[in-house]
């Protein structure tokens, strides 16, 4: 798999590959369908990061790191198509925004996720996030909060 950086002719991927998994186990709340319509002002224009997943040319997953917060990045909208999961490519996925963030200097990653994800919640304690408080998360769903140290 090819991972490549966002540019405007992979914004509707972005889109699209976050609503097709969080209307398969959950609802696109209001913060979803804000940061995902507005990926480019609201993550790129502030600091962060989108990522995409390319096999053989389509665009299979994507990811994104939000700007950092005292040198903490969060992890967000992580997304591979159905049609490719439980092949190894969310690890890639993973592996790639972990690298990342050690390169751009963050010294912790954060996510907030839900416990019915059972898959993905597996795969980022592997990846050595562990749980910790959830005081303030973002979505309705976000009924757990992982960090993994940097």
């Amino acid at each position: 798999m090819e991972i490549c950086a966002y540019s405007p002719a992979l914004r509707s991927f972005f889109k699209t590959l976050n609503e097709e998994w969080l209307n398969k186990y959950f609802v696109v709340e209001p913060y979803d369908a804000f940061l995902l319509e507005n990926c480019a002002s609201e993550i790129i224009d502030k600091g962060g990061n989108i990522f995409f997943g390319k096999l053989n040319g389509v665009v299979i997953g994507t990811y994104a790191l939000l700007a950092p917060v005292d040198g903490c990045v969060e992890l967000g909208k992580m997304a591979i198509t159905a049609a490719h999961q439980g092949k190894g490519y969310g690890q890639q996925l993973l592996q790639h925004a972990i690298s990342t963030a050690v390169a751009l200097g963050h010294k912790e990653m954060l996510l907030y996720s839900n416990r019915k994800l059972e898959n993905s919640i597996y795969l980022y304690r592997k990846f050595g996030f562990n749980e910790v408080p959830n005081e303030d998360s973002p979505y309705e769903r976000g009924d757990i909060k992982m960090l993994l140290k940097l």
